[in-house]
């Protein structure tokens, strides 16, 4: 499936290439003005008439692949098989979480003295947490 996207984008940058070179070598409806007052705007490669023609079918066509594959795009990244939940939610999963190290001793940072431990243990629930 993968190829096939890549193959559509391919066509259709180069499709999209395509309409802006066609484009840009038609001349406008103005343009014949210029040529009756002598610019020579009308001497082009496929001449006066014939140019209008032949530009603007092919024009068409390739507004017309243009179409398709823009549809087959949309329809080819829409059939990907969907993720559940978030790319941040994947890398927080997929990382396990450490054990802080333990050290030989636990003491605390400053000394605490036998009444602030009392007070702490009689209105502190930390006793009734389960480890």
């Amino acid at each position: 499936m993968n190829w096939l996207f890549s193959l559509l984008l391919t066509v259709h940058i180069l499709v999209a290439l395509g309409i802006i070179g066609l484009v840009l070598m038609q001349h406008g409806k103005g343009a014949d003005m210029g040529a009756a007052f002598g610019s020579g705007a009308s001497g082009s490669l496929f001449g006066a008439t014939g140019s209008a023609n032949f530009l603007s079918r092919t024009t068409g066509v390739l507004a017309a692949v243009f179409f398709v594959t823009s549809l087959s795009l949309a329809y080819v990244a829409s059939s990907k098989p969907k993720t559940t939940g978030s790319v941040m939610q994947e890398t927080v999963q997929s990382q396990p979480v450490s054990e802080p190290a333990a050290a030989g001793g636990e003491s605390p940072a400053a000394p605490v003295d036998a009444d602030s431990k009392a007070k702490e243990d009689a209105g502190s629930k930390a006793k009734d947490i389960p480890k």
